[in-house]
Parts: C-alpha cells; sequence; structure tokens
C-alpha cells in the first residue's frame, strides 16, 4: 500500500512539474472563486450578525392608554411569543427625564401648570430576533389598554434586502467561475494527460487498470483545489482583519456588519473546510472530464 501510494505521488508531482504555467492559471481560478464564495459566506454572517444586534437594539416602544399602568399589562405581555425582555417606564420617569433634557428646573410647577403629568406608560418590549418584530408589534397593539406601537421596521427590512440581493449576485457570480475553473482545470488536465500519452500506453501494456492510470490527474486536480482553498483562506483572513481595523472609528451600526465577534469558533473552523471541500470537488470534477476526453484508457 505504501509502494503504490508513494507512486501516486511521484506520478501526481510529475504532471504538476509538466503543468508549467497552466497549473497557476488554474490555482489562480480557483482562488479566485473560491474567494468570492467564502466572501459572499463572511458577508452573509456578518449581515445577519448585523441585523440580529440591530433588531436587539431596536426595542418595540409599547405607550399603553392615559390611566392604563404598566403593571397591569406585563403578565400578558409577558406571555407573547418573541418576547426577549421587557422594561417599564413609568409616566413619572419619563417625565422627569424630559423635564431634564429640556432643562426645566421647576418640574413640578410645570406638571401644575398642564393639570398634572401629560404622558403615560411605556413598556419597552425585546424581541428574540429580528424576524419576530412585525408579529411581536402586531400582538401588541391588538392588547386592550395599548394607545400605540413604535419601532423602526425599515432598517431591518434594508438590511434583509441588502442581504439578500448580495446572495443572489454573489451565487451567479459563483457559479460563473465555477464554470471558468471547471475549464481551466479540465484543459490544463489534458495537455498533462497529452504530454504524459507514451507513459499511459506503456501502462497499459503492461495491465494497468484504467482507475490508476487516472488517479494521479485526479488527485491533480485536487491539489489544485486544496491550493486554492488555502490560499483564498489566507486572503479572506487579510481582508476580514484589514475591514475590522479600518472600521473601528466608525458608528457602532456600521461597525457591527464587519465584527470580530460575528464568526464563532465553529464558523471559523467551518469556513476554510468549506473552501477545500468545494475547490477540491471542482479540482475533482474537471480532472475527471479531462481524463475522460483525453486519456481514452482501453
Amino acid at each position: 500500500m505504501l509502494t503504490r501510494l508513494r507512486f501516486l505521488l511521484r506520478e501526481t508531482w510529475l504532471g504538476l512539474q509538466r503543468g508549467g504555467w497552466m497549473n497557476w492559471a488554474a490555482i489562480s481560478t480557483v482562488t479566485v472563486l473560491l474567494f468570492l464564495l467564502g466572501a459572499g459566506i463572511l458577508l452573509g454572517w456578518q449581515l445577519d450578525y448585523g441585523i440580529n444586534q440591530t433588531g436587539n437594539q431596536l426595542e418595540i416602544a409599547t405607550f399603553l392608554k392615559s390611566g392604563v399602568e404598566a403593571e397591569s399589562l406585563l403578565p400578558l405581555v409577558e406571555k407573547l411569543p418573541g418576547v426577549a425582555g421587557l422594561e417599564v417606564i413609568s409616566k413619572e420617569t419619563a417625565w422627569a427625564a424630559l423635564g431634564q433634557d429640556l432643562g426645566l428646573e421647576n418640574i413640578k410647577g410645570v406638571t401644575e401648570q398642564l393639570s398634572g403629568n401629560p404622558l403615560v406608560d411605556e413598556i419597552r418590549v425585546k424581541a428574540r430576533s429580528p424576524e419576530a418584530l412585525p408579529d411581536l408589534a402586531r400582538q401588541l397593539k391588538a392588547l386592550q389598554g395599548v394607545d400605540d406601537v413604535r419601532y423602526l421596521p425599515d432598517v431591518l427590512q434594508q438590511l434583509n434586502q441588502l442581504n439578500q440581493g448580495l446572495s443572489r449576485l454573489g451565487w451567479g457570480l459563483v457559479a460563473m467561475l465555477t464554470l471558468a475553473a471547471l475549464a481551466v482545470i479540465t484543459t490544463t488536465i489534458r495537455l498533462i494527460v497529452i504530454a504524459r500519452q507514451p507513459e499511459i500506453e506503456i501502462q497499459q501494456l503492461v495491465g494497468a487498470t484504467s482507475r490508476w492510470i487516472a488517479l494521479p490527474f485526479i488527485f491533480q486536480g485536487l491539489a489544485f483545489g486544496w491550493i486554492g482553498g488555502m490560499l483564498s483562506w489566507l486572503l479572506l483572513l487579510g481582508l476580514r482583519q484589514t475591514l475590522i481595523h479600518m472600521l473601528a472609528s466608525q458608528p457602532p451600526l456600521i461597525r457591527s456588519l464587519v465584527n470580530a465577534q460575528a464568526i464563532g469558533a465553529g464558523q471559523q473552523l467551518l469556513l476554510p473546510l468549506m473552501l477545500l471541500g468545494f475547490g477540491g470537488a471542482v479540482g475533482m470534477f474537471g480532472s475527471l472530464l479531462a481524463v475522460q476526453r483525453s486519456a481514452r484508457p482501453s
């Protein structure tokens, strides 16, 4: 087994040497393909993180009708699906904060002039996810004693639309570059097969099977894919760190779109495996096409 493995590795290395500059053409094409694929995946993860962070910050402000106390509605609000947290702001607290913001020194006098506190109790409801915000707002609006609910759905909708649009564009580019990578790899392997045709004929004469003859070329395709995967992963790491450094001084909403915490340890391990797996699959499929067209083993 070790002897066969050494033979296959040696044949693979000889094939790569004979590929010349075409090897770099295949590897660079795969690298660009996997870089765009990885960038699209990273961008999707970052946008999901930003949407979730924005959704967690965009609480639903639930204003009660005059005379209705927040404590009377808390049990009903807590039972609603999608509620992650509650914060009660009494009308007294809100009135004091408003007076402080306006610089009113005699808040009691203003209250007497207005014949009492004109504000109402407020319940700030935090949703579990951005997707739950619209339904949760409708359910809060339907509760008896609720006068109005307010939140910012447009921000979430725009971020979701951006995520979906970039996803479609990214997958379209990936599809086109996959075809280009297959074409380049197939051409490269075919040239290597043609250059080694005399050796292939000798192997056939001594009884080598079609599978044994094809294995070194398949390994070469895998090598193209794996090298491209590693290079693309290194480029993505460098790009991500550069963006994090550049956006460090930006507002929180923009900074959250490229955040170091957006990608967990599991995702950091998953992405290079995805790139290596997809690159290896493209390289192997391209080499299989080349072998079927050019080797023609009997």
